[in-house]
């Protein structure tokens, strides 16, 4: 089933990409909460045309995206945490910890476009965090989980 989506999907696609699914997916979840339509071939003319004139503001969103991903890699970000026994963490860190530190310097940026590897950090170390600015443009953030001082 070929489907135009209306907004973006987690591991499926990006708003207004056409993607082909399963029957039963398209029409038991995408259809029905409004994520996608059919497409049909007028649809896929609106489509194209909406595209065609939306091409020069998403240029400008791209160069701004491209703008803040420079920025967030420019951060030297260490994260204090508390430790148990030997180097594991007190709880963990996800991509909200994340969002919240890219909070205090100014970048407001949404925990859903921030992934990390295995979901949550338990360990002290080094890592990079992943986060989708835009359809195209994705960086790599390095950070550090780091003892928190008593």
């Amino acid at each position: 089933m070929e489907l135009i989506l209306k907004e973006d999907v987690q591991n499926l696609g990006f708003k207004d990409d056409i993607v082909n699914v399963k029957n039963g997916y398209g029409r038991n979840f995408l259809i029905p909460q409004g994520k996608a339509v059919i497409a049909t071939t007028s649809a896929k003319k609106v489509l194209a045309e909406n595209l065609k004139q939306r091409a020069f503001k998403e240029q400008k969103l791209v160069d701004d995206a491209t703008k803040l991903g420079k920025a967030l890699e420019a951060l030297d970000l260490k994260i204090p945490s508390k430790v148990g026994s030997g180097d594991k963490l007190f709880g963990s860190i996800g991509s909200q910890d994340i969002s919240d530190i890219f909070a205090k310097e100014a970048h407001e940026i949404d925990k859903k476009l921030i992934s990390l590897p295995g979901k949550t950090i338990k360990r002290l170390g080094s890592y990079e965090a992943t986060v989708r600015l835009h359809r195209d443009v994705i960086v790599q953030i390095p950070f550090e989980i780091i003892p928190a001082k008593a």
